[in-house]
């Protein structure tokens, strides 16, 4: 009988015979970023979480850098934009504020990740589609203000948008700070509720058109 052959070796950072897939890897991903500071997180924690060699997160995805970006965009596509949606502009505002207050609160570190991590990236090409990302946002906001002056009047769709991100963020990132100028029985779902409806209320009457 002939010698038996060797097995060949995987190319290093190949897909692995266990079937672990990049849609994993990146399921991981943002399962680590949902709880924990984006700072903290590393390819060797996700390799280890995913049950893979790190070889394959950058096989996948080339770096930290390119990971965190595929992250905030998975994150990001599922926040529904609609400049169709045939109701007045006004409606489609404020369900705009109160999917961004939900969509901050599931994932209180986006912004952390957006301006810490992926703006200083030293890849240009992150850059970029993190500014992509931030300005389909904001001109699909800028052609619902467009279309119905009758109920909602003229402002700047970039400040605007600005302006609910920054109202929901600090409350879901200084929660300890924001806990502290409430009642300690206060429980933290009826605070987030009464928040939500304090910034809607806040932001539709600053944007009803003057008389």
């Amino acid at each position: 009988m002939g010698e038996a052959k060797k097995p060949r070796k995987r190319g290093q950072g190949r897909p692995a015979e266990n079937g672990v897939g990049r849609e994993v890897v990146l399921q991981t991903a943002e399962r680590l970023v949902k709880e924990h500071p984006p700072e903290r997180i590393s390819i060797a924690m996700i390799a280890r979480e995913a049950g893979v060699d790190p070889a394959l997160v950058r096989y996948y995805f080339k770096d930290r850098s390119n990971l965190l970006l595929a992250v905030a965009t998975s994150m990001m596509d599922r926040v529904p934009y609609s400049a169709r949606d045939p109701r007045p502009a006004h409606e489609v505002v404020e369900d705009n504020i109160r999917r961004t207050a939900r969509f901050t609160r599931s994932n209180r570190h986006i912004h952390r990740l957006m301006v810490d991590e992926l703006a200083d990236a030293k890849s240009s090409d992150v850059g970029e589609r993190l500014g992509e990302m931030n300005r389909e946002a904001v001109a699909w906001l800028g052609e619902v203000l467009a279309r119905d002056s009758s109920s909602i009047r003229d402002v700047d769709p970039a400040l605007l948008h600005v302006a609910v991100l920054g109202l929901f963020d600090f409350f879901a990132t200084a929660e300890p700070v924001v806990r502290q100028l409430f009642p300690a029985d206060i429980a933290a779902e009826e605070l987030i509720s009464r928040y939500e409806e304090f910034v809607v209320d806040l932001l539709m009457n600053g944007l009803r058109p003057r008389t």
